[in-house]
């Protein structure tokens, strides 16, 4: 991609200086005598003491850790540098497309951690891959998670890391659109694999809308290389749920599907990619995905 240089987001967040433990003990807040106990019991029959902080933290107020201002990444860090520039053109991208609609986009944050890290959602982990948090409209990811993405799932190139942030941003627009609380109600109201189905639409659409970005960074700015719409198609693909569920139990149960095939994210992230609206990425409207 031709993002070697240009203008940063400003709205990416580095807690990677925590190293690895993620507030291991909340970032810093007071802990009750009680809460104490429980870690050091939990500790004596092999718990994580995350896990318990996950559960006692309310889900909907935000730490200490997470109102405090976190420390921009280094100058020289162009893992981290390269993130930035791809967050600052989605910012760019759906402003516009919001404003086309007579709406107003509101930038995410990006927040880089090791580890774990605290959040609105609970305890965020590195195993969990790169998530968006409704509650507090950030994006987190540990970009170690990019390694995998081309070791484990051969999916390589600055493209398909693009294409990753791009996805999670397609979650902050579900979010600022409504789609997400209308989505979460719905889901309450069904059984399991019924649920399952209505996540396996949202997370498609996410594809799409990261098409979406990359359509019209394309025609604006003329940000793709040769080679880079590929990239975004292998990595759609390397993380389709029947892809996954071959590779780590060796049989495939579609109505647990969360994400979709990766035949079905290689067509939505298309579908985007190819009309570049909002409009073409309803899901939801669509009788065969």
């Amino acid at each position: 991609m031709l993002f070697k240089s240009g203008r940063e987001s400003q709205n990416v967040e580095d807690r990677r200086s925590q190293g690895g433990r993620g507030g291991l003990l909340g970032g810093g807040r007071s802990l009750g005598v009680g809460t104490l106990l429980l870690i050091l019991a939990g500790a004596y029959f092999g718990l994580d003491p995350r896990l318990i902080l996950a559960v006692l933290e309310p889900t909907g107020a935000p730490t200490s850790e997470m109102r405090r201002e976190a420390p921009r990444p280094p100058a020289n860090d162009q893992e981290a540098h390269f993130v930035s520039l791809v967050l600052q053109d989605t910012e760019v991208t759906f402003g516009d497309l919001f404003q086309r609609h007579g709406l107003r986009y509101q930038d995410p944050k990006l927040v880089l951690f090791s580890g774990a890290t605290p959040t609105a959602c609970g305890m965020g982990q590195s195993a969990m891959g790169p998530f968006y948090c409704p509650p507090d409209q950030k994006v987190y990811i540990d970009l170690r998670f990019y390694d995998d993405l081309k070791k484990r799932f051969g999916a390589p190139g600055d493209f398909a890391q693009a294409y990753v942030v791009a996805h999670e941003v397609g979650h902050h627009v579900q979010n600022l659109l409504g789609i997400q609380d209308k989505v979460q109600g719905m889901k309450a109201r069904l059984r399991p694999v019924e649920a399952n189905q209505l996540s396996v639409r949202m997370e498609l659409q996410a594809d799409c809308f990261a098409g979406v970005w990359a359509h019209n960074a394309q025609k604006a700015r003329e940000v793709l290389e040769a080679g880079d719409v590929e990239e975004g198609l292998r990595a759609a693909s390397a993380i389709g749920d029947d892809r996954l569920q071959r590779q780590s139990q060796g049989v495939v149960v579609p109505e647990s599907f969360t994400h979709g095939t990766s035949a079905q994210r290689v067509a939505w992230f298309k579908n985007g990619l190819t009309q570049g609206t909002l409009e073409a990425c309803d899901t939801f409207a669509a009788d065969q995905l």
